[in-house]
């Protein structure tokens, strides 16, 4: 069966980040306030009603911005520079002045399809291309849609647990294809992957079981997660959120997965990683 729906899915992922973000291949985004907007912020997941943005307003009178270029959270003290004195100061914020931002819920699921930069998404959607279209056809297109979509929900609350005053705006479709890891290293732990080796100067390609692929990458992500402190949990990756994906793909794929061939490891499935 083709694939359409991982297909969708990507060319999705690409047109948000060609179109909407503005982005291309040795630059990131542009468009900053659209990636502020629409991507999945935790303290306004967890503050409902409040907005996090570039601009807000601290007292009846004074507008202030940020002083370097990240997202200021209504109901919190923020570190701003007060447009009429030029002074840094620390002061509570009392409303964000941009609201034309969508939803809160659905800055979730916008998120899903937003990245970074160019790396971000060839690397996504590599791993998509690869796994996403064996777990489609085990569980059919529709199922296939809401497993995706609950994974990158699961993962981006996940994030949000571990951090949930955060004001830094995460986005990309890690947590979701997380999702699809787990599920696929659970149905076909004995697939062989060909794999990438890179050995000090030399690199070499080998073929390994995807259980074991997988598995070293998710003991990756636990190991660079334990390195965040449990509420301090910033920075550029969202390990909690792979490691939420994941852990959801393992304990629903075979809720969802009907039509996976039992007998997969007699015929030739050769994944390229």
């Amino acid at each position: 069966m083709f694939p359409v729906v991982t297909v969708v899915i990507i060319v999705m992922n690409l047109a948000v980040y060609w179109g909407f973000e503005r982005a291309g291949v040795f630059s990131g985004p542009t468009d900053q306030t659209f990636l502020v907007h629409y991507s999945a912020i935790p303290y306004e997941i967890t503050h409902p009603g409040k907005l996090c943005g570039e601009s807000a307003r601290v007292g009846p009178h004074r507008q202030v911005v940020t002083s370097k270029g990240g997202t200021l959270c209504e109901g919190r003290t923020e570190q701003f520079v007060d447009t009429q004195t030029g002074q840094e100061v620390s002061a509570r914020v009392v409303r964000v002045v941009d609201r034309t931002q969508p939803p809160t819920w659905f800055t979730i699921l916008s998120s899903m399809f937003m990245h970074g930069g160019f790396l971000h998404i060839a690397g996504n959607m590599l791993f998509l291309w690869i796994f996403g279209n064996n777990i489609e056809d085990a569980m059919g297109r529709i199922k296939f849609i809401f497993f995706y979509l609950a994974g990158g929900i699961v993962a981006a609350l996940a994030q949000t647990a571990i951090d949930p005053s955060s004001g830094t705006p995460t986005l990309g479709a890690s947590g979701a294809i997380a999702a699809v890891l787990g599920g696929y290293a659970l149905l076909y732990p004995r697939a062989r992957v060909v794999t990438l080796i890179f050995i000090i100067f030399f690199i070499t390609v080998i073929e390994l079981p995807a259980l074991a692929v997988l598995g070293v990458w998710f003991i990756l992500q636990l190991l660079s997660a334990s390195s965040q402190t449990i509420g301090h949990a910033g920075g550029t990756v969202a390990y909690f959120a792979h490691i939420g994906g994941f852990l959801f793909g393992l304990l629903t794929i075979k809720l969802l997965a009907s039509r996976y061939d039992r007998n997969y490891d007699r015929h030739s499935r050769l994944p390229v990683y």
